[in-house]
């Protein structure tokens, strides 16, 4: 399963210390048990599929009857040694250790099947390999190769990383609907969907980052406003407002104020702010990662 945005060591240097950290081995055993827990408890027996290299893995060793560890490294292999300059020493070799480790435990480790109820496969076996390729990630690696071909790729053609992905993905699952039948594709849907959404939240958080940008002739009291009695930090840009249609020549200098806020606060600040404002205008962009400065609330307004 693929379909996550991810960050990507490129130091020429492989950082061994990162590697073997003991968080990153922490992240990466306890996703690794989980992701196969999901795919020998629940996917591999019932033949659903949830995207990417693993997808592959499993429709060739249900056709073929090739060992599923075997299939894990000849598959991602190729992507991992196309995406070593470009992807970073320390990380490729980072996803490399953890592939292999995953092939390895897939093929000594058994793990009885949990239950035959196809529902609670799909959901439940989808929600597993999520929330275990996002511990991996987390970790400082991956273990599918999809990924890294889709960011190789996607300087090269017009589609985009999401795009490729999910082409890539949906050819796969066609495939796996004309082999295992059309309600075993309907549900290998339902497996990706569910694992692509457990691993951004494990990956992104639970708490969404939201940009905010205000526009307000009345700046100096929003800024007020949002520093004092929000507890956020702001960052402020020297612009101009106006230019309406019909009074094009009428501007204004002004501050253009940025802050980043989670998706509980939006409301409250629009609803204070426009009390101030009411022609304020605002802008709001999702934003995937946020790092240093004042992020958490410190004050809320009563």
């Amino acid at each position: 399963m693929s379909g996550k945005n991810k960050k990507f060591g490129l130091s020429n240097e492989i950082d061994w210390k990162s590697i073997f950290s003991l968080q990153s081995i922490t992240y990466t055993v306890l996703g690794l048990f989980i992701a196969i827990v999901a795919l020998k408890g629940f996917m591999i027996p019932n033949s659903f599929l949830d995207g990417g290299v693993t997808a592959i893995s499993i429709l060739v060793n249900k056709v073929f009857k090739i060992h599923i560890s075997i299939l894990l490294i000849v598959f991602n292999l190729p992507f991992l040694i196309l995406g070593y300059r470009r992807m970073g020493k320390t990380f490729i070799i980072q996803s490399l250790i953890a592939i292999l480790i995953m092939a390895v435990l897939m093929y000594f480790v058994n793990i009885p099947i949990v239950t035959e109820d196809k529902l609670l496969i799909a959901v439940f076996g989808g929600f597993l390999m999520g929330l275990g390729i996002g511990l991996v990630i987390r970790g400082g690696a991956v273990i599918d190769g999809l990924e890294i071909i889709a960011h190789y790729t996607t300087k090269k053609v017009a589609f985009t990383t999401s795009e490729i992905i999910m082409l890539f993905n949906s050819l796969v699952i066609i495939i796996a609907a004309t082999q295992f039948g059309l309600e075993t594709g309907m549900y290998s849907i339902l497996v990706y969907f569910t694992a692509m959404k457990t691993s951004d939240y494990v990956v992104n958080g639970f708490e969404e980052f939201t940009a905010l940008t205000i526009i307000s002739g009345e700046f100096d009291s929003v800024k007020a406003l949002i520093v004092n009695d929000f507890g956020k930090a702001i960052s402020v840009f020297k612009g101009e407002r106006g230019y309406l249609p019909g009074t094009f020549n009428i501007k204004h200098d002004c501050d253009i104020i940025m802050t980043v806020v989670t998706r509980l606060e939006i409301h409250r600040i629009k609803q204070e702010v426009s009390k101030i404002d009411p022609n304020a205008f605002f802008y709001v962009q999702s934003i995937k990662e946020v790092k240093g400065g004042i992020i958490k609330q410190t004050g809320i307004k009563t």
